[in-house]
């Protein structure tokens, strides 16, 4: 049996979701895990945030099963998601709505750009949307507006004209990489986001 089917069975069997696996040429195993997400409801408690005794119970079981399962690595560290947290499953899309993302396109947008966008262009960042029309109901959007960043301090003229709010329209399918934009702020994400100091167990 693969790594990552080992470990997702492992994880979930826990009542836990696999976020991400990581391996470096050192040896390390590096798991991300979170708790698993259903769209709120009225009456239903915020979700939790994975805590060091989530990530310690997760810890101790894996050892188990990758030394039955005869899996090699140096050291294994389990963790919540940062505030980089990958997007990668349809609930992830759903979970963050609203959000501030990074989205990397398999291929350049091409004759999409209209004019508007270097057509070279696959990187970009802006506040994740669902489309709402009924031949794209499946799909994702991506708005932002590429606006200069003010240095503190710095007035804007009044006369400078507003950067225009742009849109970009896509399938999962279509995406090589989508992350949650790593924004600090004190006020964190908001109630549906997992911005929480990484909780993390070093076993070497």
């Amino acid at each position: 049996m693969a790594l990552k089917d080992i470990v997702e069975q492992t994880v979930a069997g826990l009542g836990y979701d696999l976020v991400e696996i990581e391996r470096s040429a050192a040896g390390l195993l590096r798991i991300t895990i979170d708790h698993p997400w259903t769209p709120p409801a009225e009456g239903v408690a915020a979700e939790q945030f994975v805590t060091v005794e989530d990530c310690e119970k997760v810890t101790r079981q894996l050892l188990f099963v990758l030394e039955v399962d005869g899996i090699e690595y140096t050291r294994l560290e389990v963790s919540s998601p940062g505030i980089d947290r990958p997007l990668r499953h349809e609930k992830d899309f759903e979970r963050f709505v609203g959000q501030e993302v990074d989205v990397t396109l398999k291929t350049p947008i091409g004759a999409a750009a209209n004019g508007q966008v270097n057509a070279s262009r696959k990187k970009f960042r802006g506040t994740l949307e669902r489309t709402q029309t009924e031949e794209n109901a499946g799909d994702w959007q991506i708005v932002w507006s590429d606006a200069p960043v003010g240095k503190p301090g710095q007035k804007i003229s009044k006369k400078r004209l507003p950067a225009p709010v742009q849109a970009l329209g896509f399938t999962l399918d279509e995406l090589k990489e989508a992350r949650l934009a790593p924004i600090v702020s004190f006020k964190g994400r908001g109630q549906g986001s997992s911005s929480q100091d990484d909780s993390e167990t070093n076993l070497d």
